[in-house]
């Protein structure tokens, strides 16, 4: 299993210029990667990869990478359907499996343990898609994940990232994050 900050920052330490959608560890985000445009779903669970589409099919010049708890999946399965058939090649859906509903409290999701979501993906029809439980096996591959045209799954098997606490919404400057996505036009 890979401790999910220890994921986190290897997302991080390699986004470069990526546009970054999460609904998984809000919270954490910001101490690992200042860096704008990014928009936090936190305690929305289910919409961060149908935005991040939304997002990769209107911006095709950005690559996205949406940072979904396995959880926040559950809720909108369809989407890994939707995503497949749109087939945007800057679109990377990063999965933090914990087999928990973190925001809520820790609560186990259905079929904990018996799923496979980079199964489900590749069903879908996603042209790539990994399965990590390993820190150092994903820090080699994150490079080349980055590099390959989407859309692409990644399943990181992680383990729970200690203390939970109540949700805490973050602001987001929806302005600051509209004039970031224009300025590369």
């Amino acid at each position: 299993m890979i401790p999910e900050k220890e994921a986190l920052q290897i997302i991080a330490d390699h986004r470069g210029e990526s546009i970054v959608i999460l609904t998984y560890l809000g919270k954490e985000w910001p101490e690992r990667s200042p860096v704008h445009p990014e928009v936090s779903f936190v305690g929305c669970m289910g919409k961060a990869a149908p935005f991040g589409l939304g997002i990769a099919l209107a911006r095709p010049d950005k690559q996205v990478l949406v940072l979904e708890g396995d959880g926040s999946l559950l809720m909108n399965l369809g989407t890994l359907v939707t995503i497949a058939n749109m087939s945007p090649p800057n679109f990377i859906c990063f999965l933090f499996e914990n087999s928990i509903y973190q925001t809520t409290g820790g609560h186990p999701i259905p079929g904990q343990g018996r799923i496979s979501f980079a199964g489900m993906a590749e069903a879908a029809g996603f042209p790539r898609t990994y399965e990590f439980d390993e820190a150092e096996a994903f820090r080699g591959q994150i490079g080349e994940i980055l590099s390959m045209p989407g859309p692409t799954f990644v399943c990181l098997k992680v383990t729970e990232g200690g203390q939970r606490r109540p949700i805490r919404l973050l602001k987001v400057d929806y302005a600051q994050f509209k004039e970031a996505l224009e300025k590369s036009v």
